[in-house]
């Protein structure tokens, strides 16, 4: 494993942030109604999630998953990378939502909205990045 994996994954992680932090402001003002409560919540989740997704990614880099068939197929495989991630998410949103906002009905509001929008666009974030080459050594087949 080369260190250019490990830039891979950290520019993945700050790549999947700025997403997912647009995305969690966003329904969070919607939800909350209040603009400074989603962006404090955005801003809290840049802390957080940046080091969970780099330990996710690592999680999952590192993980023989060849005994598990359907996992060798890059559709499989990130579909289940996109739930494992989104259930890590979904309690860190709901956490942070509860606690900033004072309110525990508007983190679980905030993480039931993102069960879905997240799930789209990782997805999508996972796909672009397959098509990257950046910090592979070899790209296997899929």
């Amino acid at each position: 494993m080369s260190g250019t994996s490990h830039k891979r994954h950290l520019l993945k992680a700050v790549s999947w942030r700025v997403v997912g932090t647009i995305d969690t402001m966003l329904l969070a003002w919607l939800i909350s109604g209040n603009p400074l409560t989603g962006f404090k919540i955005g801003v809290a989740e840049v802390l957080t999630k940046i080091g969970l997704y780099y330990l996710h990614e690592r999680v999952w880099f590192k993980a023989d998953l060849s005994k598990i068939s359907w996992l060798n197929s890059s559709n499989y495989r990130h579909i289940a990378k996109t739930i494992t991630w989104r259930v890590v998410g979904t309690i860190d949103t709901m956490l942070l939502a509860w606690l900033i906002s004072g309110d525990p009905i508007i983190g679980l509001k905030v993480g039931l909205a993102e069960v879905l929008t997240k799930m789209i666009l990782y997805y999508l974030h996972e796909r672009l990045w397959y098509r990257i080459n950046f910090g592979l050594d070899k790209r296997e087949p899929s």
